[in-house]
């Protein structure tokens, strides 16, 4: 114990020094380390679940990431049928409207031949009549100086019938 005294240690204050310590850590241990090492705890608890979600997360996106370029391929697929589909739709109307105008061009054609022929028809009558006509005229003017006032008459109406049969 000398030893001891020589450094200017005094036991007795060493002893107390030492039972002051380990009822301080007793103290500390027993009511502030475990709430706080419980406080760390929980604090690591949650730090793990806050990773464990944003990977979960992270997988979430992924996978909807994944399902958000599907649903546009299906989409640009749909979106390519339609316009194709539309395509063949308008050659289609386009093709009908070309048939429908050929016949209607047909049609009028067909029409104004029938016109025209009825119209010939018609000119070629009245001007038949009208040499007809002249042709009447003329034999009954010529027929003044030749012949004598009933067979005026008798040859005219020879000619007559002869023209109307003609006709």
């Amino acid at each position: 114990m000398e030893i001891i005294k020589n450094f200017g240690i005094d036991p007795l204050l060493l002893i107390a020094q030492i039972v002051n310590f380990l009822i301080i850590f007793y103290i500390l241990k027993r009511f502030a380390l475990k709430p706080i090492l419980d406080i760390l705890k929980k604090r690591e608890n949650t730090i793990k679940e806050g990773l464990r979600e944003a990977e979960e997360g992270k997988k979430v996106l992924e996978e909807a990431y994944i399902k958000e370029k599907e649903i546009l391929k299906k989409a640009q697929s749909r979106s390519e049928k339609i316009i194709e589909d539309t395509q063949i739709q308008a050659l289609e109307i386009i093709k009908g409207a070309e048939e429908k105008t050929k016949k209607q061009t047909e049609l009028m054609l067909i029409s104004a031949k029938e016109q025209m022929e009825k119209e010939s028809k018609e000119t070629e009558k009245r001007i038949a009549m009208r040499v007809s006509d002249m042709a009447l005229d003329f034999l009954e003017k010529s027929l003044k100086n030749l012949f004598g006032e009933k067979e005026q008459k008798q040859l005219m109406q020879i000619a007559i019938k002869k023209i109307k049969k003609s006709d």
